[in-house]
């Protein structure tokens, strides 16, 4: 690997989270054509219940913008939300890849699961962007699971094949 660098840790990771968000969104469509349509969707959120990044994408124009989004500027909304977040996640990834060794854990699944735990379980609810964790299945806590396990390995990925150029 080249002379650790945070900085270009930094980039390398930011460049593999914007990746691994793209992977991870291929993952959940995969997964979401496996369940049946009586479960809950893939997001961690009921079917006639507004996606958490969406419901971030419409409180951050409110109340940063004094706009209220339009019906069809809340998906696109959503999805930047989403790649922004892993974006900005990876960055930080990347440059603490970069001095602990123990980040890196598990080509980038150790990081990808403590992310799930951080956001999905306690972030997101904290924030009123969905309900808390005991009022969904356990399907839902495992599927969002796994799909930050994708993306962990995904950044990693990234950030290792960057770093190494």
């Amino acid at each position: 690997m080249a002379r650790r660098n945070p900085w270009k840790g930094a980039l390398a990771g930011m460049a593999g989270g914007l990746v691994a968000s793209y992977v991870m969104n291929l993952f959940q469509a995969g997964l979401s054509k496996l369940k049946s349509k009586n479960e809950t969707r893939q997001d961690g959120q009921g079917s006639n219940e507004e996606p958490a990044t969406e419901k971030a994408a419409r409180k951050i124009s409110e109340s940063v913008l004094g706009r209220t989004l339009r019906e069809e500027q809340k998906g696109p909304s959503g999805s930047l939300v989403h790649y922004a977040f892993g974006t900005a996640a990876g960055g930080v990834y990347g440059a603490l890849a970069e001095k602990m060794p123990l980040a890196r854990a598990g080509f980038g699944v150790l990081f990808g699961s403590a992310l799930w735990f951080l956001s999905d379980e306690v972030a997101v609810p904290m924030l009123g962007l969905s309900k808390g964790p005991k009022q969904y299945p356990f399907s839902t806590h495992a599927s969002a699971l796994a799909s930050h396990l994708v993306y962990g390995a995904a950044t990693e990925a990234e950030r290792l094949g960057l770093r190494a150029l």
